[in-house]
């Protein structure tokens, strides 16, 4: 199982570890677009505060983010599951695995970054600022710059088994996979429930979005499952208690669209 996570606009502090070893990173392949998107995302922080805040669309109480970015090359670093905060990593909790969940995670789990373009929980990464939607002067749009070398890594990082795809919109246009692959992807949606005047309404609303789908993951983690395909997926989060509507594709080369609903958190 590989799950597909998006990061957090918001992030832990840096550590005070070593700085940043880009070699060391989980899929090298990448290595070499992390380094011009990370040798740009310096120098624009470095030269330009205006024309940073800019780029980057931060509101001046956000300023303090342009700063974090140009000491990238030399700031402390900790393992990105430290790094990445709010609410789907707090109700995924890594903090507070067991040892045999843990290493299931370290394993599965995969977050998208406009940064990084992927990093695995245990790559130590520093604390920094730049999401999917950024365009940066001499790359472009982050979203489109990564599809050409995410989809050369990503099918042998997909391994041979599901797909759990739990991406916000903005980091699914980095890698939408294709043939073989997408016929063993899931992608979830968390719909709330609601009856108003004795009829049902769903809608979906980010708060519980981010909160189920992080408890979904720990859910899965914690149980030792590990599906083989979308399928066993649901047969697994209906025996875990969720609320699942699931719908195959109608032919081969799409995903399987699963929508989780909840009724509180």
């Amino acid at each position: 199982m590989l799950v597909l996570l998006p990061p957090s606009e918001g992030k832990a502090a840096g550590g005070t570890g070593v700085p940043l070893d880009a070699g060391a990173l989980s899929l090298p392949g990448l290595a070499a677009p992390r380094a011009a998107v990370l040798e740009e995302l310096v120098e624009l922080c470095a030269a330009d505060e205006a024309k940073a805040q800019e780029v980057l669309g931060l509101s001046d109480g956000l300023r303090g983010e342009i700063a974090k970015n140009a000491g990238l090359l030399t700031a402390g670093t900790r393992p990105a599951g430290e790094i990445y905060t709010g609410v789907l990593y707090d109700a995924l909790g890594l903090a507070s695995l067991d040892a045999a969940a843990r290493r299931l995670a370290e394993r599965s789990l995969l977050v998208f970054s406009g940064l990084w373009g992927a990093v695995r929980i245990g790559d130590r990464i520093p604390s920094y600022r730049c999401s999917m939607g950024v365009k940066l002067p001499g790359l472009g749009a982050l979203g489109a710059y990564w599809r050409a070398p995410m989809a050369e890594v990503m099918p042998e990082a997909a391994g041979a088994g599901l797909v759990l795809d739990l991406r916000s919109a903005a980091y699914a246009t980095a890698w939408k996979p294709k043939g073989e692959v997408a016929g063993r992807t899931a992608t979830v949606r968390v719909l709330q429930s609601k009856t108003v005047d004795g009829v049902e309404k769903r809608s979906v609303v980010s708060h519980f979005n981010k909160a189920t789908k992080g408890r979904l993951v720990r859910d899965l983690l914690t149980a030792r499952l590990d599906p083989a395909g979308p399928a066993e997926l649901v047969d697994a989060l209906r025996g875990l208690g969720y609320a699942v509507e699931a719908q195959a594709p109608a032919k081969g080369g799409k995903a399987w669209a699963i929508d989780v609903i909840v009724t509180e958190l």
